[in-house]
């Protein structure tokens, strides 16, 4: 099932030089795993591509060659250069999913990234080994997601599902700019919060807020039409302009109106 993914910066560029399928995770996997991504590319010699992305708060385990890794939530602008032929199989967990199987606070990982074998043991290794020849995207999920079931645990989280709630609300509603609104959707308490975060996403509320809401100016930007960036700023929950445009030039690496005209 493709979509087109948030977070890819200048997509339309990205589309010339590789293509990108997103696959739903079956549904007794979904409780850990919100999509599979998997990118393929093949660029004449001498040429390169370098994707930017601007990841949200998941934990990704990454097939590409070997070792495959786990990379925790990425907190800064990531680059990827592309030469050559080549295939990245990319399983994005849901916020507070991938602690079953890390089995310790999230936070760990953030900006880290280690082996498969670390977390999934030799069942990862002889994984990643096997996935080397396959190229049909069907297979490729299938036995990923063999080896998620074989380890997880048979009982649901009620926390993990908490996590993933919080982060679902700050998602869907943009009225959410504060760490406090996030206390009145959840009904917890800020401290509380602020552990079960750490554990089980891995950042805090306050940076997924911000998060997200630089996410919706990145993708108004993108868009096409004329912002009123001072408006939007207020809705976003910014003091002023300047304020949402110095965040933006931080994460994106230059400022609205540069970016729209790049991506435009």
């Amino acid at each position: 099932m493709a979509r087109s993914p948030a977070g890819v910066l200048d997509p339309r560029a990205g589309e010339r030089r590789f293509s990108l399928a997103l696959h739903d995770p079956a549904p007794d996997v979904a409780r850990f795993v919100e999509q599979h991504w998997i990118v393929e590319w093949a660029l004449p010699a001498g040429t390169r591509h370098v994707q930017e992305t601007l990841p949200g708060p998941h934990v990704n385990l990454v097939f590409e060659g070997r070792p495959a890794g786990i990379y925790g939530v990425v907190t800064e602008r990531f680059e990827r250069v592309l030469e050559g032929r080549g295939r990245a199989h990319g399983v994005k967990f849901r916020p507070g999913g991938f602690h079953a199987f890390l089995g310790a606070p999230v936070a760990g990982l953030t900006d880290r990234r280690v082996d498969i074998g670390a977390v999934f043991g030799p069942a990862g290794e002889a994984l990643e080994a096997a996935l080397l020849d396959v190229s049909d995207h069907g297979e490729r999920v299938r036995r990923v997601e063999a080896m998620l079931r074989a380890a997880a645990p048979a009982a649901a989280d009620p926390h993990a599902e908490a996590a993933a709630a919080a982060v679902a609300a700050i998602a869907a509603d943009r009225a959410i700019t504060r760490v406090d609104d996030v206390v009145a959707a959840t009904g917890l308490h800020k401290r509380a919060l602020q552990r079960l975060f750490r554990r089980y996403v891995g950042v805090g509320p306050k940076w997924v807020v911000r998060r997200h809401r630089l996410l919706e100016a990145v993708e108004a930007a993108a868009a096409g039409d004329r912002v009123a960036w001072a408006a939007l700023a207020a809705e976003l929950g910014y003091a002023d302009q300047a304020h949402l445009t110095r965040d933006f030039r931080a994460l994106v690496g230059q400022p609205p109106a540069a970016y729209a005209a790049r991506v435009g």
